[in-house]
């Protein structure tokens, strides 16, 4: 089955899950009043704060080649290795060729979407190395043998009924419905991962070109166990999360935890130069940073395209996407769901099997209007639509289609005469009733909009 088959296929099935819905519609309902509550005490002009982020991050695509080698020489002068992956096998047998030279058994890993979009975890486990997912949300979705459903919130399609008998059965924990519980849970199961894991890998929010150094953010203390603990730590991050200076902290830490939670600032912000240095009592032995490409130069050679770099990966327009919130993370079948991803993923991967995530959009706007770093979204899901219709990865039906509605659409007179047709073709509308299903078709007007202010318009 091809992605788009699959993505219809999955699409369907969610869309018509009541309870599916009702899950995620109470997850983003709760995350919306912590956004907007957190918008207007955190900052005096969000609209000013997410313009200083957007020249921040212009600035830094302007001149990433030179960030990105400030930070490969300042944090290799303390100690760390920095290696360049162009694309996901790369990466892959990087990270391989570590475990081999230091004949690893055990992996733990924390807020590492970089590691999923390489498919990583099912090549360590192939060479017979145990990966363990620290996150509460990955390590629910790893153990219930899934994906993750969001880019910031993983198992947000899960209740805690679901989790508690997934424990049940994976961890042998005892029945509970307490949230707290259930993450003593998964904390009493990590902790002994942390101390006998022979490497632990993560991403990076942010890596730092003036100081050499990788940032951090999250909530349950996990991820500085993952970096410390493990006498090698891996470090995988897109070549897009540099920003110039450590001051520039002071305005995406508020900025990714308001867009991103709701929070004024999360509980755990780690920053990281390098493995442990001469007199200091812990950290990891070995630091090895990659930077991954794996198409983002395709993209920061797109002028129309490059400002997808800007991106936080807070998870913002995912939460504001009506389609998201109806078919649902999994639906899109890869790492960046919603319509970040619907605008990366094709050129990512491939143009001609994903380009039909740029058309799951309604072009509503919702995601430009809340990317806390103001990339119009919309817009460049409409540029990859029209590419797709010039590379001719559209099918010929869909391209003959839009022609004639086009040309109904760009004239009234046709239009008029279009309506009279569907009229009439309206009555035959019953006897093809089993080709939907069952389903209703819509009852059109009497007369249309035109016709009812031609007849009003005096009053």
């Amino acid at each position: 089955m091809s992605e788009y088959s699959q993505f219809l296929k999955c699409s369907q099935e969610k869309a018509n899950d009541d309870v599916h819905r009702l899950k995620i519609l109470k997850a983003i309902s709760s995350y919306n009043v912590a956004v907007s509550g957190m918008k207007s005490h955190q900052f005096s002009d969000w609209q000013e704060a997410r313009q200083r982020a957007t020249e921040v991050k212009e600035h830094v695509l302007a001149h990433l080649p030179e960030l990105l080698e400030s930070f490969e020489a300042k944090i290799g002068a303390r100690g760390a290795k920095v290696l360049w992956a162009e694309d996901a096998a790369q990466a892959r047998e990087l990270i391989l060729d570590i475990v081999r030279r230091r004949a690893a058994k055990k992996v733990v890993k924390s807020k590492s979407m970089t590691t999923e979009e390489i498919d990583l975890n099912p090549a360590l486990e192939a060479v017979g190395v145990e990966v363990w997912e620290s996150d509460l949300g990955e390590l629910i979705v790893q153990l219930g043998g899934e994906k993750p459903y969001h880019i910031v919130t993983p198992a947000m399609h899960k209740t805690k009924e679901e989790i508690s008998i997934l424990f049940q059965r994976t961890l042998d924990a005892p029945p509970t419905d307490s949230a707290e519980e259930l993450a003593m849970v998964a904390r009493r199961h990590l902790r002994n991962a942390y101390v006998t894991a022979d490497i632990g890998i993560t991403g990076a929010n942010f890596i730092v070109a003036e100081e050499g150094a990788i940032v951090m953010t999250e909530n349950e203390g996990n991820g500085r166990l993952t970096m410390a603990c493990p006498p090698v730590h891996v470090v995988l991050v897109g070549i897009e999360k540099v920003i110039p200076r450590l001051s520039h902290l002071a305005l995406f830490l508020p900025l990714l935890a308001t867009s991103g939670t709701g929070q004024e600032i999360t509980c755990y912000n780690s920053i990281v130069r390098g493995p442990k240095q001469p007199g200091e009592p812990d950290g990891p032995e070995e630091m090895v940073v990659i930077l991954l490409d794996n198409g983002r130069s395709h993209l920061y050679a797109q002028e129309l395209q490059r400002a997808s770099l800007r991106c936080i990966r807070c998870g913002a327009c995912l939460n504001a996407c009506p389609v998201f919130r109806s078919i649902g993370g999994h639906a899109y079948g890869t790492t960046y769901q919603g319509p970040i991803g619907s605008v990366i993923t094709p050129h990512l991967r491939d143009m001609a099997q994903w380009q039909h995530l740029s058309f799951a959009s309604s072009l509503c706007a919702a995601c430009t209007e809340v990317c806390p770093v103001s990339i119009d979204l919309h817009h460049m899901l409409l540029e990859n639509r029209w590419g797709a219709v010039q590379n001719k990865t559209v099918g010929p039906f869909w391209v003959a289609f839009m022609k004639i509605w086009a040309g109904i659409m760009s004239s009234r007179q046709r239009l008029q005469r279009f309506r009279r047709l569907a009229k009439f073709s309206a009555r035959l509308m019953p006897m093809v009733s089993f080709l939907s299903k069952g389903k209703q078709f819509p009852k059109l007007a009497e007369k249309s909009f035109a016709e009812l202010w031609d007849e009003h318009e005096q009053s």
